[in-house]
């Protein structure tokens, strides 16, 4: 069975992201409006495995309260979700929620149906345009698949966020686990999915790259 250590354990099923919480950083200006910031997602954003309030998402809605940032963050994340469930499901939630800032952890789910990287692609490239057509910026979470799947596959498959993230103008989140990912200690049984302590680690990950789009 694949170690998430040999390039990440890749998500069997659902696929879920995390992001981790950054210590002191200082509050928005005040004359900064409230934002509302939509986390669309798979396992890796809905808690698989974890005790509600754990995941990353949770725990960045802790930080911005701690921070007394005013934000509202809805979380629209499903295990097992693709980039073509993404594509479908975004528009009706950005006429619900209108949101001032779009996170994109999706991808991983793609690899594992076996679904082609132009297939990916245009999904992605159709998020993106939407959520920028309806004013929101846009946050895409870099994902890495183990190579067992192939070296070409597995690199054009990372590089996919890079090229997109330059070409649509929008903010890169590099690896969503970064630092969690060659440790089987940061793992569920399964060594696919992380466990609560690898939580705190991928909003860290996010929050660098969120907190300035947070100050507009």
């Amino acid at each position: 069975m694949l170690s998430f250590r040999s390039v990440y354990q890749f998500l069997s099923e659902p696929l879920k992201i995390v992001f981790v919480v950054s210590l002191g950083m200082t509050t928005v200006h005040a004359h900064s409006a409230s934002k509302t910031i939509l986390v669309l997602g798979d396992s890796l954003s809905a808690e698989y495995g974890l005790a509600r309030g754990e995941g990353w998402v949770s725990l960045m809605e802790k930080q911005l309260a701690e921070k007394k940032i005013s934000a509202q963050v809805i979380n629209a994340s499903i295990s097992g979700e693709t980039t073509v469930g993404g594509k479908t499901r975004l528009p009706s939630l950005m006429e619900k929620h209108h949101p001032d800032i779009v996170i994109i952890e999706l991808g991983g789910n793609d690899a594992l149906r076996g679904l082609s990287l132009k297939a990916s692609e245009d999904n992605f490239r159709a998020m993106i345009t939407f959520a920028k057509k309806e004013k929101a910026q846009v946050i895409l979470t870099g994902m890495q698949i183990p190579p067992n799947y192939g070296k070409e596959y597995a690199q054009k498959f990372f590089s996919l966020y890079s090229m997109l993230a330059t070409e649509q103008k929008i903010v890169l989140v590099p690896f969503l686990l970064q630092g969690i990912a060659d440790s089987n200690d940061f793992f569920q049984a399964d060594r696919i999915h992380p466990v609560a302590k690898a939580h705190p680690v991928i909003l860290n990950n996010v929050w660098p790259h969120l907190y300035p789009l947070l100050r507009k």
